[in-house]
C-alpha cells in the first residue's frame, strides 16, 4: 500500500474510532445499567465452573444476592482454581469453550508470582479500553498520525506454564498488544516487534535508541513508567558517542546483549544514515549533550502513568524532554485496565464501565470485617477508596489494593485517579504512613528547600524497645551520588512535613514511640541493581514501580546487601 492510501485508511479509522468514543462518553449516562449487565452475564458464563460451586455462584440472581454470598477476595482465593486452569482444566474457572491466549506474570503478596489468564474476551476488552485512550490522544493531537511513536513494552513470552495443548505463554500483556497491532497501524510505531523480546533491559533501551534517534519524526512516546523515560534519557547521553557510530556506520554494538536471531531480524533497520549521524554530532557540539528534546524537535507527547508513587518523576521530564504535553495510561494492571483518561496533564480518567464490574471500599473500611461496599455510581467526589474486580479473566470480586479517588462523574462512570497500592503503607507503632501522604510530603520539602532528589525510599528501620540506637523510626534512603550539602537539613524538613501530612505519625514521635526521619545514604547504583533484581524474573522493567514507602522491616538490610550495579556500556 503507498503512503497516501495509507494516510487515508488512518484517518477514515480515526473518524471511525472517534464515533464509538463519542458513544462511550454519551452512553456512559446509564454506566449503572451497563454494570448490572456485566455483572449478570459474568455470573451467568461461569454457574457451572468449580469456582461457582465453591462459593455457591451457581443460581444467584443479582447485585444483592452476589453482595450477601460472594465475600471479598485476593489472589491466593483463585489460586488453586487458576493452577486448575494452567493443567487443563478450564471448567474450574470458566464456560466451555473459553480460550486461553496467555497468563499475565506479576508478583503477588506471597513469595509465589501470580499468573492471571488472559482470554479471548478479556484481551478484547483490554485493547478495546486501550484504543478508546489511544482515539483520545488522537482526537486531541491529529499531527501525531503523521509521526512517529516510539512505545517501550515487555515480553509476554518470558516463559512458558502448563504442559502439552495447554501450554501457553507466561509475561507481559502489553506485549502481546504490541505484537498484535492492525497493519494500518503499525508502520507508526517506530520499533520492530522483535525488540519486545530482549530481555535485558538495558540492551533493549539501547537497541531502541539506536533505532528510534535515527528517525527524526518521533512524535510521541509510550511507556508504563516515567521512571524508565528518565533512565532512557540518561543512556541516551551517557552512550551518545556509541549511538552516533551506531547510527553513522549502519552497526549494532556488540558490547550490547542482544540475542543473535533477534540482531538478524534487525539488519534491515540498521542501515547506514551519515547525514542523521551528523546531526546527532551537532546537538552535542551545541548543548554538551544528548536529550530527546533535541533528538526528536517534533516530540509532542509523553504517555505515562502520572499518579501515586511514580508521579515524582513527572516533574523531572522536560528536562530531558522538553515542554510536552503529558497523557497519563489510565488505572491499569495485569488484573485489567479500569480507567481512561481523555485530558492532557490530568492524572484522572473515566472508569471504563463497558470492561469490567466494579465494586469500591471506602479507604477508611479497607480493613474491616464487613467494610461497605459500593458500586461506580454510589462513590463521593473527594474520596478515597479501593477498588473491587469482576472480569472475564477470572477474577470475582477480587481486592486489587488499588487506592483510587473520586474526582466526579461523567453521566454515571466516575472519573478517578491512582493514589497508592494499599501494601505500600507502613504502620510500626499505629502512624499508618501511606505512601501518598510521604511523596506529598517531600513534594513540599523540594518546594520549601529547593533539594531535589530523583529516586529515594523511605524505610522503618525496627529497633527493640531496649535499644541503645534508641526507638524505631524511619530512614530516608538515597544514593550517594545525590548532590546533597545538607542531609541534616533535608531529615528536618521531611520530619515537619510528615507531621504535618499523618497526625498520627505526629503523635507518635511526640510520644517518643517513633524517632524524627534520618537519612540513610547508599552506594552509587543500588537502586539500579534494585530494580534489575525485581525485573530479571518476569522482564517487566518498564512497568516497575519504585516503592517511595515501604513497610518491610528487612528492606534496608537487603538494600545494604545488594551488589551496587556500574554505569558501564558492558551493563548496557
Amino acid at each position: 500500500m503507498s503512503t497516501t492510501p495509507l494516510k487515508l485508511a488512518r484517518k477514515g479509522f480515526r473518524r471511525y474510532k472517534i464515533r464509538k468514543l463519542n458513544r462511550f462518553i454519551a452512553d456512559s449516562r446509564h454506566a449503572r445499567t451497563v454494570q448490572r449487565v456485566n455483572l449478570g452475564h459474568h455470573l451467568r458464563s461461569i454457574r457451572s465452573t468449580a469456582f461457582a460451586k465453591h462459593f455457591g455462584l451457581q443460581s444467584i440472581g443479582g447485585v444483592d444476592d452476589f453482595r450477601s454470598i460472594m465475600p471479598v477476595t485476593d489472589y491466593e482465593d483463585h489460586r488453586p482454581f487458576i493452577d486448575r486452569v494452567i493443567e487443563g482444566d478450564t471448567s474450574a474457572l470458566f464456560s466451555r469453550g473459553t480460550r486461553i491466549l496467555m497468563y499475565a506474570n506479576t508478583s503477588g503478596t506471597t513469595a509465589q508470582p501470580k499468573n492471571l489468564p488472559v482470554t479471548e474476551t478479556f484481551y478484547r476488552q483490554y485493547k478495546a479500553s486501550w484504543q478508546l485512550w489511544g482515539t483520545g490522544v488522537y482526537r486531541d493531537n491529529p499531527e501525531l498520525l503523521g509521526l512517529k511513536t516510539l512505545q517501550f513494552s515487555s515480553d509476554w513470552r518470558c516463559t512458558m506454564v502448563g504442559s502439552g495443548t495447554t501450554e501457553r505463554p507466561c509475561g507481559n500483556i502489553s506485549g502481546l498488544a504490541a505484537e498484535t497491532r492492525p497493519f494500518y497501524l503499525s508502520s507508526l510505531f517506530v520499533l520492530p516487534a522483535s525488540v519486545i523480546r530482549i530481555r535485558d533491559y538495558a540492551a533493549k533501551h539501547y537497541t531502541a535508541l539506536r533505532l528510534s534517534m535515527a528517525d527524526p519524526d518521533v512524535g510521541m512516546i509510550i511507556t508504563a513508567n516515567p521512571s524508565t523515560l528518565i533512565s532512557v534519557a540518561q543512556r541516551a547521553n551517557e552512550f551518545r558517542e556509541d549511538l552516533i557510530r551506531d547510527i553513522h556506520n549502519g552497526t549494532l554494538s556488540m558490547h550490547v546483549d542482544v540475542p543473535s536471531e533477534i540482531r538478524m531480524d534487525l539488519r534491515g533497520k540498521l542501515r547506514p544514515n551519515p547525514g542523521r549521524a551528523r546531526q546527532l554530532d551537532r546537538i552535542v557540539d551545541r548543548t554538551g549533550f544528548l536529550y530527546p528534546k533535541d533528538v526528536w524537535r517534533q516530540l509532542r507527547m509523553l504517555a505515562v502513568w502520572t499518579g501515586g508513587s511514580v508521579g515524582q518523576y513527572v516533574s523531572e521530564l522536560p528536562q530531558y524532554y522538553g515542554e510536552t504535553a503529558i497523557r497519563d495510561h489510565g488505572i491499569s494492571a495485569s488484573e485489567g485496565r479500569m480507567t481512561i483518561p481523555l485530558d492532557d496533564d490530568c492524572p484522572h480518567g473515566i472508569l471504563d464501565y463497558q470492561s469490567h464490574y466494579y465494586e469500591f471500599i471506602p479507604a477508611d473500611e479497607h480493613d474491616h470485617d464487613r467494610p461497605t461496599i459500593l458500586e461506580a455510581d454510589e462513590l463521593t467526589p473527594g474520596c478515597d477508596y479501593f477498588i473491587l474486580l469482576t472480569t472475564s479473566g477470572g477474577l470475582c470480586r477480587y481486592d486489587i489494593h488499588d487506592m483510587v479517588r473520586c474526582h466526579g462523574y461523567c453521566g454515571e462512570a466516575p472519573l478517578l485517579s491512582f493514589l497508592n497500592k494499599g501494601k505500600n503503607f507502613s504502620n510500626m507503632t499505629g502512624e499508618k504512613l501511606s505512601e501518598s501522604q510521604v511523596i506529598d510530603a517531600m513534594k513540599s520539602v523540594r518546594e520549601e528547600t529547593g533539594i531535589g532528589m530523583s529516586t529515594y525510599t523511605l524505610a522503618p528501620r525496627w529497633e527493640a524497645s531496649d535499644s541503645s540506637e534508641g526507638p524505631s523510626g524511619y530512614r530516608l534512603l538515597l544514593e550517594d551520588k545525590e548532590s546533597l550539602h545538607d542531609t541534616r537539613v533535608l531529615a528536618e524538613s521531611l520530619q515537619a512535613a510528615l507531621c504535618r501530612v499523618n497526625c498520627e505519625y505526629h503523635d507518635k514521635c511526640q510520644s517518643g514511640r517513633l524517632q524524627p526521619v534520618q537519612v540513610m545514604r547508599l552506594p552509587p547504583g543500588t537502586w539500579q541493581a534494585f530494580r534489575a533484581s525485581k525485573s530479571s524474573v518476569r522482564g517487566n522493567f518498564e512497568e516497575f514501580k519504585h516503592p517511595c514507602l515501604t513497610g518491610d522491616l528487612e528492606f534496608i538490610e537487603r538494600m545494604l546487601s545488594l551488589q551496587p550495579m556500574d554505569s558501564t556500556l558492558q551493563s548496557v
